[in-house]
Protein backbone atom coordinates (compact mmCIF):
# COMPACT_ATOMS: atom_id res chain seq x y z
CA UNK A 1 0.00 0.00 0.00
CA UNK A 2 1.01 3.28 -0.75
CA UNK A 3 1.53 4.60 2.83
CA UNK A 4 1.21 8.64 3.21
CA UNK A 5 2.05 10.29 6.68
CA UNK A 6 1.44 13.91 8.19
CA UNK A 7 2.62 15.28 11.05
CA UNK A 8 0.61 17.28 13.84
CA UNK A 9 2.12 19.25 16.51
CA UNK A 10 -0.49 19.81 18.70
CA UNK A 11 -0.72 23.39 19.71
CA UNK A 12 -1.54 23.55 23.39
CA UNK A 13 0.63 24.61 26.28
CA UNK A 14 3.09 26.24 23.28
CA UNK A 15 4.43 29.30 21.56
CA UNK A 16 3.64 29.75 18.08
CA UNK A 17 7.17 30.10 17.06
CA UNK A 18 7.18 26.21 18.25
CA UNK A 19 4.46 25.20 15.69
CA UNK A 20 5.89 27.15 13.35
CA UNK A 21 9.35 25.55 13.59
CA UNK A 22 8.05 22.13 13.51
CA UNK A 23 6.05 23.02 10.53
CA UNK A 24 9.19 24.26 8.67
CA UNK A 25 11.14 21.67 9.46
CA UNK A 26 8.66 19.54 7.74
CA UNK A 27 7.75 21.66 5.13
CA UNK A 28 11.58 20.28 3.82
CA UNK A 29 10.97 16.79 4.25
CA UNK A 30 9.29 15.13 1.36
CA UNK A 31 8.54 11.84 3.25
CA UNK A 32 6.07 14.47 5.40
CA UNK A 33 3.31 14.78 3.15
CA UNK A 34 0.75 17.25 5.45
CA UNK A 35 0.62 18.82 8.31
CA UNK A 36 -2.00 19.42 11.16
CA UNK A 37 -3.75 21.53 13.72
CA UNK A 38 -6.69 21.37 15.40
CA UNK A 39 -9.84 23.56 16.31
CA UNK A 40 -9.91 23.96 20.42
CA UNK A 41 -10.13 27.27 22.35
CA UNK A 42 -9.02 26.04 25.43
CA UNK A 43 -6.28 22.61 26.64
CA UNK A 44 -7.96 19.92 26.63
CA UNK A 45 -5.27 18.63 29.46
CA UNK A 46 -2.70 19.99 31.46
CA UNK A 47 -3.08 23.64 33.48
CA UNK A 48 -6.58 24.84 32.09
CA UNK A 49 -4.69 28.40 31.76
CA UNK A 50 -2.54 27.65 28.99
CA UNK A 51 -1.73 28.73 25.91
CA UNK A 52 -3.93 27.66 22.36
CA UNK A 53 -4.03 30.39 19.39
CA UNK A 54 -7.51 30.01 17.20
CA UNK A 55 -6.49 26.92 14.56
CA UNK A 56 -7.72 28.74 11.45
CA UNK A 57 -6.25 31.75 11.93
CA UNK A 58 -2.31 29.73 12.79
CA UNK A 59 -3.05 27.97 9.77
CA UNK A 60 -3.79 30.81 7.69
CA UNK A 61 -0.40 32.30 8.78
CA UNK A 62 1.65 28.66 8.36
CA UNK A 63 -0.01 28.53 4.94
CA UNK A 64 1.66 31.48 4.18
CA UNK A 65 5.25 30.27 5.13
CA UNK A 66 5.58 27.23 3.87
CA UNK A 67 5.69 25.73 0.24
CA UNK A 68 4.83 22.04 -0.25
CA UNK A 69 2.82 20.82 2.85
CA UNK A 70 -0.68 19.80 2.43
CA UNK A 71 -2.60 21.23 5.67
CA UNK A 72 -5.44 21.51 7.52
CA UNK A 73 -7.24 21.36 10.60
CA UNK A 74 -8.05 17.89 12.59
CA UNK A 75 -10.65 18.74 12.45
CA UNK A 76 -12.64 21.97 11.91
CA UNK A 77 -15.71 22.06 14.73
CA UNK A 78 -18.78 22.20 12.63
CA UNK A 79 -20.17 24.06 16.16
CA UNK A 80 -18.60 27.28 15.92
CA UNK A 81 -18.93 28.67 12.52
CA UNK A 82 -21.71 29.24 10.78
CA UNK A 83 -21.34 27.47 6.88
CA UNK A 84 -20.76 30.49 4.60
CA UNK A 85 -18.44 31.86 7.28
CA UNK A 86 -16.18 28.83 7.21
CA UNK A 87 -16.20 28.38 3.36
CA UNK A 88 -15.44 32.14 2.65
CA UNK A 89 -12.12 30.90 5.32
CA UNK A 90 -11.55 27.96 3.57
CA UNK A 91 -11.56 29.55 0.56
CA UNK A 92 -9.04 31.76 1.44
CA UNK A 93 -7.01 29.68 2.88
CA UNK A 94 -6.64 27.59 -0.19
CA UNK A 95 -5.93 30.88 -1.87
CA UNK A 96 -3.23 31.95 0.70
CA UNK A 97 -1.79 28.30 0.32
CA UNK A 98 -1.93 27.71 -3.80
CA UNK A 99 -4.25 24.48 -3.35
CA UNK A 100 -2.95 22.95 -0.49
CA UNK A 101 -5.51 23.24 1.59
CA UNK A 102 -7.83 19.28 3.01
CA UNK A 103 -11.13 20.57 4.73
CA UNK A 104 -11.04 18.77 7.86
CA UNK A 105 -14.64 18.71 9.16
CA UNK A 106 -16.16 17.22 12.33
CA UNK A 107 -19.74 17.10 13.85
CA UNK A 108 -18.32 19.03 17.29
CA UNK A 109 -19.87 19.69 20.45
CA UNK A 110 -22.84 17.60 21.36
CA UNK A 111 -24.85 16.66 24.72
CA UNK A 112 -23.90 13.34 24.50
CA UNK A 113 -21.52 11.22 22.58
CA UNK A 114 -22.11 10.26 18.88
CA UNK A 115 -23.71 6.97 18.55
CA UNK A 116 -20.29 4.73 17.62
CA UNK A 117 -21.69 1.10 17.91
CA UNK A 118 -20.53 0.89 21.50
CA UNK A 119 -17.40 2.62 21.25
CA UNK A 120 -18.42 6.22 23.17
CA UNK A 121 -16.73 8.61 26.05
CA UNK A 122 -16.86 12.12 27.44
CA UNK A 123 -16.70 14.76 25.64
CA UNK A 124 -13.82 16.48 26.41
CA UNK A 125 -14.41 19.71 24.55
CA UNK A 126 -17.71 20.37 26.95
CA UNK A 127 -15.96 23.09 29.53
CA UNK A 128 -14.59 24.72 26.33
CA UNK A 129 -18.13 24.83 24.45
CA UNK A 130 -19.26 26.68 27.97
CA UNK A 131 -16.13 29.10 27.94
CA UNK A 132 -17.31 30.48 24.67
CA UNK A 133 -20.83 30.43 24.83
CA UNK A 134 -21.31 27.70 22.11
CA UNK A 135 -24.33 25.86 22.33
CA UNK A 136 -24.57 22.03 22.47
CA UNK A 137 -26.66 20.23 20.49
CA UNK A 138 -28.37 16.19 20.03
CA UNK A 139 -26.39 14.39 18.39
CA UNK A 140 -28.68 13.75 15.21
CA UNK A 141 -28.83 17.67 15.03
CA UNK A 142 -25.24 17.78 15.01
CA UNK A 143 -24.62 15.43 11.70
CA UNK A 144 -27.88 17.37 10.10
CA UNK A 145 -25.91 20.46 10.81
CA UNK A 146 -22.73 19.23 9.71
CA UNK A 147 -24.44 17.68 6.45
CA UNK A 148 -25.99 21.07 5.28
CA UNK A 149 -22.62 22.67 5.66
CA UNK A 150 -20.95 20.14 3.53
CA UNK A 151 -23.61 21.03 1.05
CA UNK A 152 -22.84 24.43 1.06
CA UNK A 153 -19.23 24.42 1.10
CA UNK A 154 -19.64 22.81 -2.18
CA UNK A 155 -21.71 24.80 -3.62
CA UNK A 156 -19.48 28.10 -2.83
CA UNK A 157 -17.12 26.43 -4.00
CA UNK A 158 -18.41 25.58 -7.74
CA UNK A 159 -21.12 27.90 -8.09
CA UNK A 160 -21.53 31.49 -8.62
CA UNK A 161 -24.51 32.99 -6.97
CA UNK A 162 -27.47 30.49 -4.93
CA UNK A 163 -29.56 30.45 -2.67
CA UNK A 164 -30.31 27.45 0.10
CA UNK A 165 -32.87 26.39 1.98
CA UNK A 166 -32.48 23.62 4.82
CA UNK A 167 -33.38 22.64 7.80
CA UNK A 168 -30.62 24.51 9.56
CA UNK A 169 -29.52 26.97 7.44
CA UNK A 170 -30.93 29.71 4.54
CA UNK A 171 -28.77 31.90 2.39
CA UNK A 172 -29.85 34.34 -0.45
CA UNK A 173 -27.47 35.46 -2.77
CA UNK A 174 -24.14 33.66 -1.60
CA UNK A 175 -21.53 35.21 -4.02
CA UNK A 176 -17.94 33.47 -3.09
CA UNK A 177 -14.73 34.59 -4.83
CA UNK A 178 -12.20 34.11 -5.06
CA UNK A 179 -12.91 30.37 -5.62
CA UNK A 180 -10.38 27.92 -4.06
CA UNK A 181 -7.59 27.50 -6.31
CA UNK A 182 -8.58 23.48 -6.27
CA UNK A 183 -11.47 22.57 -8.33
CA UNK A 184 -13.92 22.11 -7.87
CA UNK A 185 -12.57 22.48 -4.22
CA UNK A 186 -10.51 21.29 -1.54
CA UNK A 187 -11.08 17.73 -1.09
CA UNK A 188 -13.05 16.66 2.16
CA UNK A 189 -11.84 14.76 5.19
CA UNK A 190 -14.40 13.80 7.87
CA UNK A 191 -13.14 12.71 11.08
CA UNK A 192 -15.45 10.69 13.77
CA UNK A 193 -16.46 7.34 13.90
CA UNK A 194 -19.85 7.33 15.11
CA UNK A 195 -21.98 5.23 13.07
CA UNK A 196 -24.13 8.12 11.50
CA UNK A 197 -20.84 9.76 10.96
CA UNK A 198 -19.83 6.61 8.95
CA UNK A 199 -22.81 6.85 6.58
CA UNK A 200 -22.03 10.49 5.79
CA UNK A 201 -18.44 9.72 5.40
CA UNK A 202 -19.53 6.90 2.53
CA UNK A 203 -22.25 9.84 1.08
CA UNK A 204 -19.44 12.96 0.67
CA UNK A 205 -16.11 12.25 2.10
CA UNK A 206 -12.95 11.53 -0.24
CA UNK A 207 -10.86 10.91 3.12
CA UNK A 208 -12.04 9.75 7.07
CA UNK A 209 -10.06 10.12 9.63
CA UNK A 210 -10.30 8.35 13.15
CA UNK A 211 -8.25 8.76 16.21
CA UNK A 212 -5.90 5.46 17.24
CA UNK A 213 -4.58 4.21 20.10
CA UNK A 214 -3.94 5.30 22.71
CA UNK A 215 -7.91 6.65 22.00
CA UNK A 216 -8.96 4.05 20.01
CA UNK A 217 -7.28 0.68 19.50
CA UNK A 218 -6.26 -0.97 16.91
CA UNK A 219 -9.00 -3.43 16.84
CA UNK A 220 -11.50 -0.77 17.23
CA UNK A 221 -10.42 1.51 13.94
CA UNK A 222 -10.61 -2.10 12.13
CA UNK A 223 -14.15 -2.86 13.21
CA UNK A 224 -15.09 1.47 12.65
CA UNK A 225 -13.69 0.83 8.81
CA UNK A 226 -15.69 -2.58 8.15
CA UNK A 227 -18.88 -0.26 9.39
CA UNK A 228 -18.02 2.52 6.63
CA UNK A 229 -17.34 -0.38 4.22
CA UNK A 230 -20.85 -1.53 5.00
CA UNK A 231 -22.26 1.93 4.89
CA UNK A 232 -20.09 2.64 0.78
CA UNK A 233 -22.33 -1.19 -0.68
CA UNK A 234 -25.21 0.63 0.83
CA UNK A 235 -25.21 4.12 -0.84
CA UNK A 236 -23.26 2.64 -3.95
CA UNK A 237 -20.06 3.85 -3.17
CA UNK A 238 -16.34 1.76 -3.96
CA UNK A 239 -15.38 1.70 -0.33
CA UNK A 240 -11.56 2.03 -2.29
CA UNK A 241 -12.36 5.87 -2.92
CA UNK A 242 -12.45 6.39 0.47
CA UNK A 243 -8.21 6.82 2.37
CA UNK A 244 -8.64 5.46 5.68
CA UNK A 245 -6.86 7.73 7.90
CA UNK A 246 -5.35 7.73 11.16
CA UNK A 247 -4.10 10.10 14.29
CA UNK A 248 -1.43 8.33 16.22
CA UNK A 249 -0.52 9.93 19.28
CA UNK A 250 3.89 9.22 19.25
CA UNK A 251 5.69 8.21 22.23
CA UNK A 252 9.05 10.02 22.55
CA UNK A 253 9.76 7.12 24.92
CA UNK A 254 8.66 4.14 23.45
CA UNK A 255 8.88 5.23 19.70
CA UNK A 256 9.20 0.85 19.06
CA UNK A 257 5.71 0.34 20.05
CA UNK A 258 4.32 3.42 18.43
CA UNK A 259 6.02 1.67 15.16
CA UNK A 260 4.81 -1.30 15.91
CA UNK A 261 1.27 0.08 16.71
CA UNK A 262 1.84 2.11 13.41
CA UNK A 263 2.31 -0.50 11.28
CA UNK A 264 -0.64 -3.14 12.59
CA UNK A 265 -2.67 -0.02 10.80
CA UNK A 266 -1.06 -0.02 7.81
CA UNK A 267 -1.09 -3.78 7.49
CA UNK A 268 -5.35 -3.35 8.51
CA UNK A 269 -5.13 -0.74 5.25
CA UNK A 270 -4.90 2.70 6.55
CA UNK A 271 -3.39 4.90 3.66
CA UNK A 272 -2.85 7.93 5.47
CA UNK A 273 -1.04 8.20 9.30
CA UNK A 274 -0.99 11.58 11.07
CA UNK A 275 1.88 11.23 13.36
CA UNK A 276 0.39 13.63 16.51
CA UNK A 277 2.99 15.18 19.07
CA UNK A 278 2.92 16.08 22.46
CA UNK A 279 4.50 19.52 23.51
CA UNK A 280 7.26 20.05 23.79
CA UNK A 281 8.35 19.44 20.87
CA UNK A 282 11.83 18.34 21.10
CA UNK A 283 14.59 20.04 18.46
CA UNK A 284 14.43 18.30 15.28
CA UNK A 285 11.11 16.22 15.89
CA UNK A 286 9.78 15.86 12.28
CA UNK A 287 13.09 14.54 11.02
CA UNK A 288 13.44 12.01 13.77
CA UNK A 289 10.03 11.14 12.77
CA UNK A 290 10.93 10.29 9.08
CA UNK A 291 14.43 8.01 10.88
CA UNK A 292 12.27 6.94 13.57
CA UNK A 293 8.68 5.40 12.03
CA UNK A 294 8.46 6.87 8.54
CA UNK A 295 11.26 5.10 6.91
CA UNK A 296 11.26 2.19 8.69
CA UNK A 297 7.75 1.48 7.54
CA UNK A 298 7.75 2.35 4.29
CA UNK A 299 10.54 -0.45 3.75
Amino acid sequence: MNIKFGIKPTPMHVRYEDVHRVWQEADDLPEIEDAWLWDHFLPLAGPKNGPVHEGWTLLSALAAQTERLRLGLLVTSNRVREPAVLGKIASTVDVISQGRLIMGLGVGGTHQPPDAGGVAGENPALAEYEACGLPLVPPGEGIGRLAGTITILKRMWTEEVFDYTGHYYRLKNNRNEPKPVQRPGPPLLIGGWGTRTLRLVAEQADIWNIPGPPHNSVDVVIERSRVLDRHCVDVGRDPAEITRSVQYIVSYDDVAHSRKEIGELIEAGIGHMVLSLRAPYPKGVASWLVEEIIRPLHG
